[in-house]
């Protein structure tokens, strides 16, 4: 069963691993010179393969730190309620903490070794001189957007709040009503997202996909399949703190069967984050997944659940390696065999960010521009959210996976503004 969306390829055997039985006449994994400057990538005009991620990228650790201090009321009280324009809950949006600081890190969890994202902090900062920038773009008859987009893509999330919070100091007005006030669309909604703090944007933007009628599946699983440990734990804590609501009790609502269970298990933020690989326990786990899957009639989806909710990426890696060796052929096919629907999609997701995490938000980017229409949503969801953790791999290996690069998708997919920001986001 292919995946929808999925590169017409269709994955090659298994991606960097030899096929079994060649084992010896392959170096191994990360061994070879990585054309392009990362590794794993395909040898030139080979099909757009996952790529594997070397050991030790793509899943770094979150920095260490206390979690965040208390977080004051929820912004702008945003109980449960019908969306306004701009389709944010209540049309509110975080403005202000106490003392102006944001409540919690807007610092992305994963500053992943050997990534890097398209967004520095700027040097020389200055918040007031900024927000001054920015009232000005908005006084008067029309908006300067270019000096809007020229402020904001330059800075990080962190001095975007700290603009927030000037704004309100010299002016008594809400940056973000203000905006709300000049923009529409997807370029208001790209400037709003720039605007949330990190946690704050994952959270809300589970509580937007989980609200109404029908639920957005793709989103749950974008972000609740991909952050780490602390940012999930983080996005829990600020989903009660600014919803008044228990996401885990919202997912038992909004969702059923095994996908319900593989979302419970994610919402926990308690998989294994030691980097070690144990090869054995790899072997066996791969023994399992056969047994539950392949190597039977019907699947026994639980043992499913149970590895891939637990065990580290790095150690899924190698349970995916080792499988391939079991069952002649790879794991994510086995997955499309025994499984459909949204549970399909969210264990594929967990082992592709396993395999190549800035492969999988490459992926997700392409198949919101590919076709007819545009899934904007998705665009500036991952847009923003990696610009400042992985955005320059996810480049590459859209480029390498896709035989464009992001910046010319982007802009034939895209207008006016909008269109300007995103691309000074992604440094095109």
């Amino acid at each position: 069963m292919s995946y929808p969306g999925y590169p017409p390829t269709g994955y090659p055997p298994f991606p960097g691993y030899p096929p079994v039985g060649q084992e010896s006449s392959f170096p191994p994994p990360g061994g070879y010179p990585a054309p392009g400057g990362y590794a794993g990538a395909p040898q030139p005009g080979a099909p757009p393969s996952y790529p594997v991620v070397p050991p030790g990228q793509g899943f770094g650790a979150p920095p260490g730190g206390a979690g965040y201090p208390g977080y004051g009321q929820p912004f702008g009280g945003v109980p449960a309620q019908a969306p306004l324009p701009g389709g944010f809950p209540g049309g509110q949006m975080p403005s202000q903490y106490p003392g102006g600081q944001t409540p919690y890190s807007s610092q992305p969890a994963a500053m992943t070794q050997g990534t890097q994202g398209t967004i520095r902090p700027a040097a020389n900062f200055d918040a007031m001189r900024d927000a001054e920038i920015l009232r000005k773009a908005m006084k008067g008859f029309g908006t300067d957007e270019q000096a809007i987009v020229d402020v904001v893509s330059a800075r990080s999330n962190d001095q975007r709040q700290k603009i927030k919070a000037a704004f309100k100091t010299m002016y008594g007005k809400d940056l973000i009503k203000d905006l709300k006030s000049e923009l529409s669309g997807n370029m208001e909604e790209l400037i709003l997202a720039l605007f949330m703090p990190t946690t704050y944007y994952d959270a809300w933007s589970l509580r937007n996909a989980m609200k109404g009628a029908g639920t957005q599946e793709r989103v749950l699983i974008e972000i609740l399949c991909t952050r780490s440990n602390r940012e999930i734990q983080d996005i829990v804590r600020c989903y009660q703190s600014e919803f008044g609501r228990d996401l885990e009790k919202d997912i038992r609502s909004d969702t059923s069967g095994h996908f319900e269970r593989l979302l419970v298990s994610m919402c926990q933020g308690n998989r294994d984050e030691n980097q070690n690989v144990n090869h054995q326990m790899a072997q066996e786990d791969a023994q399992r997944l056969y047994q539950a899957g392949e190597g039977k009639l019907g699947t026994d989806e639980s043992c499913f659940n149970m590895i891939l909710a637990t065990r580290s990426f790095p150690q899924l890696r190698a349970t995916m390696e080792a499988y391939s060796r079991v069952a002649n052929r790879d794991l994510l096919s086995s997955v499309g065999r025994e499984f459909s629907g949204n549970v399909e999609s969210g264990l594929k997701a967990i082992l592709q960010c396993a395999l190549n995490r800035q492969a999988f938000f490459a992926e997700r980017l392409y198949c919101a521009m590919k076709g007819a229409g545009t899934d904007d949503s998705t665009l500036v969801r991952i847009v923003v959210t990696r610009s400042e953790i992985d955005l320059v791999q996810i480049k590459q290996m859209f480029s390498q996976m896709y035989q464009k690069t992001l910046g010319t998708m982007i802009a034939s997919d895209t207008s006016g503004d909008y269109r300007k920001l995103l691309l000074a986001i992604v440094g095109q």
